[in-house]
């Protein structure tokens, strides 16, 4: 194993951030084997090939390893709806008249759901944010993140003039996100494999979609 001095003095920056990636790659296999209670400080280190000094040099806790890890998840669900965005306005799907609204937003959504992995993670660090004052406010600050992040996406959507939301972007973020985890939750719950997970919760955010957006001139 890498002993702990490896990771103190002067260490750069990349071998650091090296360090942090695989312990966190380490505390996903071992959570999806154990769940998060059984994922113990020690096995994550046995996994990644450090000491426990290596691990503490990075994190605090279990829990900061394990919100940064739920973070990681939430960020690359949020950059794959920006880059399904982007690649649609390369395409000029925003800018066809008389576009059907609903074929966009399918369109947007057509992306990968969570997997049983992420959904798991994802609900025993809410379980776990509802103990610890500590671990909420952390969670709650990266929730609010994520509800931005996708705001954003909906204004930009909205500045396209192709789409126009009944709610505001902040609003519509809040309810499309809350619809894609309860969707995640029970698909996950139901046992289905990847691809229905995936086919189920778009099916979802398409319903809601239809909800909430009216096409200009309409």
């Amino acid at each position: 194993m890498v002993d702990a001095q490896t990771e103190v003095g002067p260490v750069t920056s990349r071998r650091r951030e090296a360090t942090r990636q695989r312990l966190l790659d380490a505390a996903a296999l071992v959570f999806a084997e154990v769940g998060l209670d059984g994922a113990s400080v020690e096995a994550i280190c046995e996994r990644a090939g450090f000491t426990r000094g290596a691990f503490y040099s990075n994190f605090e806790s279990k829990d900061e390893l394990f919100l940064e890890l739920a973070g990681t998840v939430a960020r690359e669900r949020v950059e794959s709806v920006r880059m399904r965005v982007g690649q649609l306005e390369r395409d000029g799907a925003f800018d066809v008249a008389n576009v059907d609204a609903l074929q966009v937003i399918r369109q947007v959504l057509d992306l990968s759901a969570d997997d049983r992995l992420g959904v798991l993670l994802m609900s025993e660090i809410r379980i776990h944010a509802l103990r610890s004052p500590e671990l909420a406010t952390a969670y709650l600050a990266q929730d609010e993140e994520m509800r931005r992040s996708v705001a954003q996406i909906i204004d930009d959507i909205g500045r396209a003039n192709v789409l126009r939301f009944r709610l505001p972007p902040y609003d519509a973020a809040r309810l499309m996100l809350t619809v894609w985890e309860g969707s995640a939750v029970r698909a996950a719950m139901a046992g289905l494999d990847y691809e229905e997970m995936c086919r189920r919760t778009n099916e979802e955010l398409a319903r809601v979609a239809q909800l909430i957006i009216e096409t200009p001139g309409r």
